[in-house]
């Protein structure tokens, strides 16, 4: 793709200093402040500028800088397949897992990582499987139980789930959730996770005639996930939640698997932003590698789910 993919944003212009006026002038200055105001919203957002984008937290074609050499920003494991058009975390095949793993860890505070992936096989409906998963994570390439990586994990993990374990009727799949551990809890794969989950959203995703993406922001205690699986930069809001708390320093990777049943689990770019927010002293002197992951909870996680 070409173009840059943005999220967008919902604007509220302010209009109590107006209402003295006359209406000519009322007009004028309302345009005037929704201008500046959507300005201002827009230089905070990830708009796809070169200036944003931290190169060494982003996989991107032709994939340079992938390998295990000690120079390598991306390393990866298992049944991964490096080409120049795709990194094939596992192929259509049975009993695979694969992993992708950035070497550097990432110390900004707030983020933004967009995922351009497509998950694709021959089975029908229902008869696929498993997912992937993006992680941000404090170790790295630990293989696991949990598509391809460590159930008991420290950090941040959004699933991308192909296959109903759980076989419940109130949930359709695929379905995107997100979790945040301080490793005392495991993510419970054969529930798919419904105990431990943030919040998600069913989306069709699979076999797509074209690329879909995920875009994953943090900032300022708040996690919020959108997907564009129509591929017309028309983002959808999947999990936004506050209270969420990240420490710096651990890793962004990307992991699959595969059982008796399986898929094409293809991850074509990880794009890191980086974004301009304002924090407070207090804030900017803590030690942001010291924070344990954790999130303050506003409602029942049951209750923030959503199809698409």
């Amino acid at each position: 793709m070409a173009r840059e993919r943005s999220p967008a944003s919902w604007l509220h212009p302010q209009t109590s200093v107006t209402r003295r006026l006359p209406v000519c002038r009322r007009i004028t200055l309302l345009l005037l402040l929704w201008l500046l105001q959507f300005s201002s919203v827009y230089s905070d957002i990830t708009d796809g500028n070169a200036e944003h984008l931290k190169r060494e937290h982003s996989l991107i074609k032709p994939y340079q800088g992938v390998g295990t050499s000690p120079s390598s920003q991306w390393d990866f494991w298992g049944s991964t397949l490096v080409t120049s058009q795709y990194v094939r975390l596992t192929p259509d095949e049975r009993s695979k897992q694969g992993s992708i793993w950035n070497t550097v860890p990432c110390y900004l505070k707030d983020w933004e990582m967009h995922v351009q992936f497509k998950i694709h096989g021959s089975g029908k409906k229902n008869l696929h499987g498993d997912g992937f998963a993006i992680w941000y994570t404090k170790e790295r390439l630990h293989p696991g139980t949990v598509f391809g990586s460590s159930a008991n994990f420290l950090g941040l993990a959004m699933f991308i789930d192909t296959y109903p374990n759980d076989e419940a009727p109130d949930r359709s799949f695929p379905y995107i959730s997100a979790m945040v551990n301080n490793g005392s809890l495991p993510y419970d794969h054969g529930k798919d996770g419904r105990s431990t989950e943030l919040g998600g959203c069913s989306v069709e995703i699979r076999n797509r005639d074209h690329d879909t993406y995920l875009a994953i922001r943090y900032s300022k205690g708040r996690l919020t996930i959108m997907v564009d699986v129509d591929d017309r930069n028309d983002w959808k809001e999947c999990i936004d939640i506050g209270g969420v708390r990240l420490p710096t320093g651990y890793y962004f990777g990307a992991s699959a698997a595969t059982g008796d049943l399986s898929d094409n689990h293809d991850i074509i770019s990880m794009k890191m932003y980086q974004l301009m927010v304002e924090h407070t002293p207090e804030e900017d002197n803590q030690d942001w590698t010291k924070i344990e992951p954790s999130v303050s909870l506003l409602k029942s996680p049951k209750g923030n789910t959503s199809d698409m």
